[in-house]
């Protein structure tokens, strides 16, 4: 089988993301495009390949962020909410966006179909992002929803905060002060907004014996 490397382009000109558009010739019946923004989880590596390559061959247009302030995207991770980041590439991608090696420009249809896929860290960023009227279904995999769960269970963000800085050094470029916003149950945290997050249009799945959450 062979490989297919992804296109990477940069929205809000801070946000690199890896994409593929879809690889199925489009149906005379399909007038409405569809589209999937994987939020990834963190801390871990940025390798989204099987899932960038699955999804193009089913129809979908398939985007993979950096968040801002990690990896190879500019800015400070956790100054904003990251699912501002996926609010930003919704705005970007009907006005346009341009690839990084052939500078070929391409466009999303204004009626297109969005789909946030979250898993860990991620989910936060796919559940509140999913709150946007645009967003046509938001799936889940253990995402977190209460960031203060999380001290009751061992995986505390302090520690989290010490093993990325050890671990992943400049790829996750962050202050103290920031990160410290996760213990507030205001900042990024979906349990706060629960009266906003339609459940009809949200599939999570999560295991039973997975204590962290």
């Amino acid at each position: 089988m062979t490989h297919m490397y992804p296109y990477r382009t940069r929205f809000k000109k801070e946000i690199i993301a890896e994409f593929f558009p879809p690889r199925q010739a489009r149906s005379k019946r399909r007038k409405q495009e569809r589209v999937i923004i994987l939020c990834p989880g963190q801390p871990g590596r940025p390798s989204n390949s099987a899932f960038l390559e699955f999804w193009p061959k089913k129809g979908f247009w398939t985007f993979a962020l950096r968040y801002r302030g990690s990896w190879e995207s500019s800015g400070r991770f956790l100054r904003h909410s990251p699912h501002e980041d996926v609010l930003d590439i919704l705005d970007d991608l009907p006005r346009g966006f341009t690839e990084a090696f052939a500078h070929r420009r391409f466009k999303i249809g204004k009626n297109a179909k969005y789909y946030i896929f979250g898993n860990s860290f991620g989910g936060p960023a796919a559940l509140l992002a999913g709150r946007d009227p645009r967003v046509t279904k938001v799936v889940c995999a253990s995402p977190v929803v209460d960031w203060r769960d999380q001290i009751k269970h061992g995986e505390t963000n302090s520690w989290t905060e010490k093993f990325t800085r050890e671990a992943f050094g400049e790829a996750y470029r962050f202050s103290h002060k920031d990160w410290k916003k996760l213990d507030s149950g205001k900042f990024y945290n979906p349990v706060a907004h629960i009266p906003e997050i339609n459940g009809h249009k949200t599939l999570i799945i999560h295991s039973k014996d997975d204590k962290v959450r």
